[in-house]
């Protein structure tokens, strides 16, 4: 049985290397229509945070589809839905995170104790968990109100899909 699941997590290629690019413009449209709508682009790291929400997408994919279609291996129609909403919702937000607190972090590495030093060690640990902070409080508000829309549809057609 849990072979059989993992075969079936194992999307086919096309929607593998297809899918990345897709899911990244997604989620680049996203946060350019939420700064639009928010200050009309009025920001001088709108190709920053464009080219940050495209690699968070695109990175997520790879990871979160095959796992939301382990998940939705012979489910009802419902449970597959929730099941990619929840894994492409939370890969994309957690891949994009990611890649914003490593920007962050070298950003302020220079300022760092030297690496492999109990200082660094808590310097990366609180340079982290700032980004993260920070992340949460702005960042995720660029992933509405287009974010959601796409997650939907997109949570939807994989469901369909997948049988």
């Amino acid at each position: 049985m849990n072979s059989e699941r993992l075969k079936a997590a194992w999307p086919p290629y096309p929607d593998l290397l297809a899918g990345a690019p897709l899911w990244g413009a997604q989620m680049l449209l996203s946060a350019l229509v939420a700064l639009y709508l928010r200050n009309r682009m009025a920001t001088a790291h709108v190709d920053d945070l464009a080219i940050l929400y495209f690699a968070g997408g695109s990175l997520a994919w790879p990871f979160v589809l095959p796992l939301g279609r382990f998940l939705a291996h012979r489910r009802s129609i419902e449970t597959r839905f929730a099941a990619f909403f929840v894994t492409l919702a939370a890969g994309t937000i957690l891949m994009t995170a990611f890649l914003f607190a490593m920007d962050y972090r070298l950003f302020y590495a220079r300022w760092h104790a030297p690496p492999g030093t109990i200082t660094w060690a808590f310097q990366f640990l609180f340079t982290g968990a700032s980004a993260a902070y920070q992340f949460s409080v702005l960042g995720l508000r660029l992933f509405l109100p287009l974010g959601l829309v796409c997650l939907l549809a997109t949570s939807f057609a994989l469901a369909k899909r997948m049988r």
